[in-house]
């Protein structure tokens, strides 16, 4: 496993391989993370994991100087696992060199879901996914359906750019059903107890929701019960297409999508 502290490194080496498959972190390294690895692994003959915190892709400051960090114990981690042949660990200067205004932007019929709540949020994953692309120069980057629309946006606008291929991983959940996710580092158990409650409900909720006519009312309803059982604010509770990403009035090709608060932590999901 060898540690590319900068771009020349970098450069240097991966000029031999062809054959490069992607896995970019904001750190906070768990088994999700390693089931993405594990992918990569089996498709692509060299494995490159990035950890950068990307500030440009936090609306809120708090939330940037809050969220977990521990590098020491991330390549402690990913050494462990023997399936890494590199970590980058750039600088914000290595990624952003440039210093050029990003000029991407969300149109209309995508700001939903988190993109309504975060503004600005996606604008930074796809200006940093889009330069971590052109550095690395992957074949494959493989990246996780909990967070979907950020999967849907990345695939969406990398794969027309460059000649890699986005591919999706299944959400790796804990014992308790909770969607394995850096900021669960956050939540006490009490509030895990909360969060593995929702998960029990929103099965409960996309299992029965076949037998409503009117979808978008018994959502409603249902986010109503959540907030009062909860005691959580809730951003969105919806059911859309996983194609398009269009709000669905059928459970065919459809997923239940949420974002939720506990204690100020931000939890997204869907199933």
């Amino acid at each position: 496993m060898k540690i590319l502290l900068n771009n020349t490194s970098l450069f240097e080496s991966l000029r031999p391989f062809n054959d490069l498959g992607f896995v970019p972190t904001m750190g906070g390294i768990h088994k999700g993370h390693l089931s993405l690895i594990n992918k990569s692994n089996k498709l692509c003959k060299k494995t490159i994991v990035s950890i950068f915190v990307n500030p440009k892709q936090f609306n809120n400051k708090k939330d940037l100087k809050s969220y977990p960090t521990n590098i020491k114990e991330d390549l402690k981690i990913l050494k462990k696992s023997k399936k890494v042949d590199f970590i980058y660990l750039p600088k914000f200067n290595d990624i952003f060199k440039d210093k050029k205004k990003s000029k991407i932007k969300l149109p209309k019929k995508d700001k939903i879901l988190c993109a309504k709540f975060r503004k600005g949020h996606f604008e930074g994953v796809l200006d940093v996914m889009n330069k971590l692309t052109k550095i690395v120069k992957p074949q494959k980057i493989f990246m996780g359906e909990k967070d979907f629309q950020q999967l849907y946006l990345v695939k969406k606008k990398l794969e027309k750019k460059y000649k890699t291929k986005v591919i999706p991983c299944k959400t790796i959940r804990d014992k308790n059903k909770i969607a394995l996710s850096s900021r669960n580092l956050l939540l006490n158990k009490s509030n895990l107890n909360i969060a593995a409650n929702i998960y029990k409900k929103l099965a409960d909720i996309k299992k029965n929701i076949k037998k409503y006519k009117n979808i978008s009312n018994f959502l409603i309803i249902k986010k109503k019960e959540l907030k009062n059982n909860y005691k959580i604010k809730i951003d969105y509770l919806e059911l859309r297409n996983k194609k398009n990403l269009k709000i669905s009035k059928t459970i065919n090709n459809s997923r239940l999508f949420i974002a939720y608060y506990i204690n100020n932590v931000r939890l997204i999901d869907n199933l």
